[in-house]
């Protein structure tokens, strides 16, 4: 059973930064998304993105402590850096 975290975002842009997310992190490394939900497939672990009714659904998942750090790190970099506009940050829980 992999380990977890998950994080909420209020905003009205849902799946602008789903895609830019996905389109971003496609040049490296496997990713599939749409307007409702996004996959990123880190060689460490795995991203999965979700709109829902009032913002952005981040979820992460890994094998160990060290690697969901990093990529909680990773995801929420990237997304802040995408998400400057809004000044939206990532808690996850």
């Amino acid at each position: 059973m992999p380990l977890t975290a998950t994080a909420h975002v209020a905003t009205t842009t849902p799946a602008r930064y789903i895609g830019r997310l996905c389109k971003h992190f496609a040049h490296k490394i496997p990713t599939s998304f749409d307007q409702q939900q996004g996959r990123i497939e880190f060689p460490f672990g795995l991203a999965l993105l979700t709109a829902d009714d009032d913002g952005l659904r981040l979820s992460v998942q890994a094998a160990e402590v060290e690697q969901l750090d990093k990529l909680k790190h990773v995801v929420a970099s990237h997304f802040e850096r995408f998400a400057w506009q809004e000044a939206l940050t990532l808690d996850w829980q």
